[in-house]
């Protein structure tokens, strides 16, 4: 097996974040949520995060925002604009760098993945 070269080493240790990156990008986290809780599904009157359609919510050390989600059915009409609306949102918030979103299916969306929140405002409750 290869070993990998200096050049290597220091570019995945780039990527690594340690407790201090953790704990300083947690602001930034939360901004980003709550950037994302603006964006509603345009069929069900509640947030895209509080409906579970966040999947992954990844924060480098360059402040880049990579986001995977969903949505309730993969036939979504609005998807294009949902999409957009969450990049705009994102890239809005103060600190960001860059935003990409990539729409997945796996594993398909179900009503376990509401929030509590979701579960009330939804009468699910």
């Amino acid at each position: 097996m290869e070993e990998p070269n200096d050049k290597n080493k220091q570019s995945v240790s780039d990527e690594i974040l340690t407790a201090e990156d953790a704990k300083e990008l947690a602001p930034l986290y939360d901004d980003v949520v709550m950037a994302i809780k603006q964006v509603y599904d345009p069929e069900i009157p509640v947030n895209i995060y509080d409906l579970g359609l966040i999947y992954e919510l990844v924060i480098n050390k360059k402040h880049e925002v990579f986001i995977k989600m969903t949505f309730t059915a993969p036939t979504c009409p609005m998807a294009d604009q949902v999409l957009e609306e969450v990049k705009a949102a994102v890239s809005d918030v103060p600190g960001v760098a860059g935003c990409s979103v990539e729409l997945v299916f796996e594993p398909p969306w179900d009503q376990s993945m509401l929030s509590d929140e979701a579960r009330l405002e939804l009468g699910f409750d």
